[in-house]
């Protein structure tokens, strides 16, 4: 260490990052107000400022008390697009978005991740296994690295004049690089990665002003070294020795921050030695899900990281359940007697940033107070994270924080409705004869005699804008305001104006536009056994759109009795048939009936930690099978059983991969096998990086797959293409994540480009996603623009 930071102990409790979007989305509702007109740039600056004291105070409140122990991980809208702007990584494409003193301002930087009439935002994908989406950057040879914005600094001054020193957070730069995409004008094989040597200089001159500004510790995220990314192991590694070689020698190293380099999501495995030998002061692991060494390999393991801090993630920041006190305080317990052997010191924080699950729990007081106290949220992980800092002080002054711990989780696993003998029952009597469906070959001739379309059939994904009327209906009807009757009506009114619509602009299968959801896993959640959601359990899904995951707790199968709305000629327990089949008799067109997947439904839920995914999955889908016979029975043809998480779970390790791979697809055809030859099936798939998990996408057995395809410019066809894939595909023309309206001629050259790699006969002209988030007069105009492009491209079409 440095004489700069030779006293900047790690302080003993911290966590690595904390919910940013307000504890009533004050951010969001900031930011989309200044996209609107109706804030200015100094409004949106306060409100964004006013978020991150109020989130400095919080965790001071909570335990978080010493020096860069709270981190500064606040973003306006990702923290890879904060990166990019902060290091000038503008692709091209974009032309000039410097101003003229070579900054990029806040215009600039959401110009980047929405677009404008020319160009397309950048590409979207998940991060790591997680249910946040991040923007790609586009790093070729030509990218031009410059330190274009201060943010971050600006960000440290503020906490900094309020009396909070604080940690300072970037996307470590190996990571940056890894995650990028080529440029479109990179030479074929080029690696992002390569520009390494070129980087570096800009998150050097970084570190330079956070230590002028009197920062202590620097946070540099570097959680691609968990994952088996397309790049070898071996050049990762080397990767890491020349950054953080660079970024911590000699003078350079004199007026920096220490640096904490955080690897959340998973165990560094191979990458471990690599991060032990670099220079940095401070290692956060996360030991929540990369377990320690056994005892026989501890000693040699911890032998590396002497004279560093060791982080010991033990609390858990990707999910809601209360952390097992006692069995995290027997892990630190070891990882401090082998830093005492070793020279090491440890301190404890979560495994991940928290901003992956909601605020704080003791605010959903309507929540059953035995369920909410198996819950952990930000804040009691924060809890947790003191405690276990404490136990490490001095053991008796946590031993009754433990042991309350320990009760909990024991109660927890007895409690009614956790496991129910039925439910069980059922999934254990299952066979290989439940899982499949005729051939496809077969399906497709029964499927074309009732369904009659023509070439290029054109759809939707499932939802329409859901205007501020369909809201306020819900939220009064949940307050009391109306009755279930008068609910059931308006959402009706909006069915037949969502049917009229498409049919005015002349589409072949037509969907009931989901009005009567508010979100797709929870409205299936608030109509299922052995769930439960929240009032104010946000969590940032991507910029400014927020979801709110529902709890999955118990054994699940739908809920008997009659539901409030519909009265008791509805099923008893069916979801969504009544409103797919009031809208199927409103047209003489095919209506799809529109679920959410069992995969998806888990990964966009916080799931129950006691057993196996798998079994809950098959729980979840037998549930679906049933509701998708019941659609068959009220006459719906169609039914799209959505997947769009499936690549979200897939284990970070390719040799966990094939295990998730098998169980995920199966319980999609658990769900779907029971369909008749006739009723074709849909799935749709969003941001999956459709490559990489190809050959389980043909697994599932659907009739026809919808799939992103319009941000990225079509790229899923070459692997479509390279496959074989032989099943319908929609792959999307137009991309709703972006408030721009895709013209005609664009869709036009992307219908060519898929009908180039992919048979006509397999191709299906939708959307990349659902249109809930958008409103009405873009979606309209570019609907329409979608109708048009599948006519002129239909022209002079062979379909063989």
């Amino acid at each position: 260490m440095t004489a700069q930071h030779a006293s900047a102990l790690f302080p003993s409790a911290t966590v690595l990052g904390y919910p940013r979007i307000g504890r009533r989305r004050e951010l969001k509702k900031a930011v989309e107000a200044y996209w609107s007109g109706k804030i200015s740039q100094a409004e949106l600056q306060g409100a964004a400022e006013a978020i991150q004291l109020a989130t400095v105070g919080r965790l001071a409140e909570l335990g978080l008390t010493g020096p860069s122990a709270i981190p500064g991980t606040f973003s306006l809208y990702d923290q890879v697009l904060d990166t990019l702007v902060a290091v000038g990584a503008v692709p091209s494409r974009f032309g000039t978005l410097h101003d003229a003193g070579g900054r990029l301002g806040v215009d600039a930087y959401f110009t980047l991740a929405r677009g404008n009439a020319e160009q397309q935002p950048l590409e979207m994908t998940k991060w790591f296994d997680t249910n946040y989406h991040y923007l790609v950057p586009e790093i070729g040879p030509e990218t031009e690295f410059s330190l274009s914005s201060e943010r971050v600094v600006e960000e440290f001054a503020l906490a900094k004049a309020h009396g909070t020193v604080t940690r300072p957070y970037l996307v470590g730069p190996v990571t940056f690089l890894a995650l990028a995409k080529a440029s479109d004008g990179a030479p074929e094989g080029f690696s992002p990665l390569s520009r390494l040597d070129d980087i570096l200089p800009v998150y050097t001159q970084l570190l330079e002003k956070l230590a002028a500004a009197g920062a202590e510790w620097v946070q540099l995220d570097e959680p691609a070294l968990v994952a088996d990314l397309a790049t070898p192991a071996s050049e990762l590694s080397a990767a890491v020795g020349r950054a953080y070689a660079a970024l911590t020698a000699g003078a350079v190293g004199a007026q920096r921050p220490a640096i904490l380099l955080s690897a959340p999501y998973g165990g560094l495995g191979e990458q471990t030695a690599a991060v032990a030998a670099s220079g940095v002061e401070a290692v956060a692991l996360d030991l929540f899900k990369g377990a320690l060494p056994s005892d026989a390999e501890l000693s040699a393991w911890a032998a590396q990281f002497a004279g560093k801090t060791v982080v010991a993630g033990v609390v858990d920041g990707h999910n809601i359940w209360r952390n097992d006190l006692a069995a995290s305080a027997a892990k630190l317990d070891s990882l401090r007697a082998a830093g005492e052997r070793h020279g090491f010191a440890i301190a404890v924080s979560t495994s991940t940033s928290t901003f992956h699950v909601p605020h704080d729990v003791d605010e959903e007081v309507q929540l059953d107070a035995e369920l909410r106290s198996w819950l952990a949220f930000a804040d009691q992980k924060v809890r947790e994270v003191a405690t276990l800092a404490d136990h490490l002080a001095d053991p008796a002054s946590a031993k009754g924080a433990i042991e309350e711990a320990t009760r909990v989780i024991a109660t927890r696993a007895q409690a009614p409705g956790v496991r129910r003998p039925e439910v069980r029952e059922r999934t254990s009597a299952l066979t290989d004869a439940d899982f499949s469906r005729s051939d496809y070959a077969v399906r497709t001739q029964a499927q074309g005699a009732v369904l009659d379309l023509p070439p290029l059939p054109t759809t939707t994904i499932g939802s329409f804008p859901q205007t501020a009327e369909v809201r306020g209906a819900r939220a009064r009807l949940n307050r009391g305001a109306i009755d279930a009757a008068e609910y059931e009506q308006l959402m009706k009114d909006e069915i037949k104006r969502v049917i009229e619509l498409q049919e005015e602009l002349g589409f072949d299968v037509l969907v009931h536009g989901e009005p009567e959801r508010n979100d797709m896993v929870q409205y299936f959640a608030e109509h299922l056994d052995g769930f439960d959601v929240t009032v104010h359990g946000w969590v940032q899904s991507y910029g400014s759109r927020c979801t709110r995951p529902s709890i999955l707790w118990g054994d699940v199968s739908r809920q008997a009795g009659p539901s409030i709305l519909w009265g008791d000629a509805s099923s008893c327990s069916a979801i969504t048939v009544p409103w797919a089949a009031y809208a199927q008799s409103l047209t003489e067109k095919p209506v799809k009936g529109m679920l959410t997947g069992p995969v998806t439904i888990l990964a966009w839920s916080f799931v129950r930690d006691d057993q196996p995914l798998a079994e809950t999955a098959n729980q979840v889908a037998l549930a679906l099978r049933d509701e998708i016979a019941d659609l068959e029975a009220a006459g719906i043809k169609i039914i799209q059983v959505d997947e769009p998480a499936l690549r979200e779970l897939l284990p970070l390790r390719r040799a966990d991969q094939a295990a998730y791979l098998d169980w995920s697809v199966k319980s999609f055809r658990l769900a779907t096998a029971g369909a008749a030859d006739a009723t074709q099936v849909h799935t749709h798939l969003c941001y999956s990086e459709f490559g990489v998990i190809i050959d389980a996408i043909d697994g599932l057995d659907a009739d026809v797959t919808s799939i992103e395809a319009a941000r990225s410019r079509m790229e899923v066809v070459n692997d479509l293409e390279s496959h074989g894939f032989g099943r319908g595909v929609g792959p999307g023309v137009y991309d709703i994540h972006s408030p721009r309206v895709p013209g005609q001629g664009e869709i036009e050259e992307l219908l060519a480009t898929a009908v180039e790699h992919v048979p006509a006969r397999q191709i299906w002209v939708n959307p990349d996603c659902g249109l809930k988030t958008r409103g009405y007069e873009e979606t309209e105009a570019s609907l329409r623009n979608l109708v048009e492009a599948t006519k002129a491209a239909r022209v002079g079409l062979t379909v063989v």
